[in-house]
């Protein structure tokens, strides 16, 4: 697993110009508001609030950039689905997110994230979709793993994974922020990736 030796905000963006040099390959975070997004954020580098965690959802409204260990950049994107903000907010919203799928060169994978508890909404799978259209890969990571028992887990893993299609030539992944579980599988998922698009083998912690 990827030593954190440093873990940093970088700044908030609405639109292109406004982002950072694209000169990092960019994991980005996104799924429905309040699945815990800022939280495995948090987790994966060991830090509590380098991303901003809120009980209250649809509180992330900026694309937000952070440099880990100067080597690669993580991108929390706004949450999705929450129906209590106006629908110029979730339009404005949406445009945003698909501005920055689609234009930004340098974007290495998304980490598509969902609730285990919960069966993948209209919102998730047009998401789906549109990342498959634009042929952008994600892998499908499982929260609040902590809140079901073993037997439970197994039974909504692959409800969920039946339901996505698991297109993206990744399995779904457990994780639990409270528990650190699927945090060591996570971070191997990444580098294994990021070494595939460099075309080199992973180095030695």
């Amino acid at each position: 697993m990827m030593k954190i030796t440093r873990a940093e905000f970088v700044k908030s963006a609405v639109r292109p110009p406004q982002y950072p040099p694209a000169t990092l390959p960019e994991i980005a975070f996104v799924g429905r508001s309040n699945v815990g997004k800022s939280s495995l954020i948090n987790t994966l580098v060991g830090r509590k609030n380098l991303a901003k965690t809120s009980n209250t959802p649809g509180r992330t409204q900026l694309i937000n950039f952070f440099a880990i260990n100067d080597g690669i950049s993580f991108v929390d994107l706004p949450g999705y689905g929450f129906a209590k903000v106006s629908r110029s907010v979730r339009k404005d919203w949406g445009e945003m997110m698909e501005t920055y799928l689609v234009e930004r060169r340098n974007l290495a994978l998304v980490i598509f994230i969902l609730d285990i508890r919960r069966d993948p909404s209209d919102d998730d799978l047009s998401l789906r979709d549109w990342l498959n259209h634009y042929r952008i890969p994600y892998l499908p990571v499982l929260t609040k793993a902590d809140k079901l028992s073993n037997n439970q887990t197994v039974v909504r893993k692959r409800s969920i994974e039946k339901a996505l299609g698991v297109t993206s030539g990744f399995p779904a992944l457990l994780f639990s922020a409270k528990t650190q579980k699927g945090k060591d599988d996570l971070w191997q998922a990444i580098e294994r990736h990021l070494s595939a698009l460099a075309g080199c083998s992973p180095e030695n912690p």
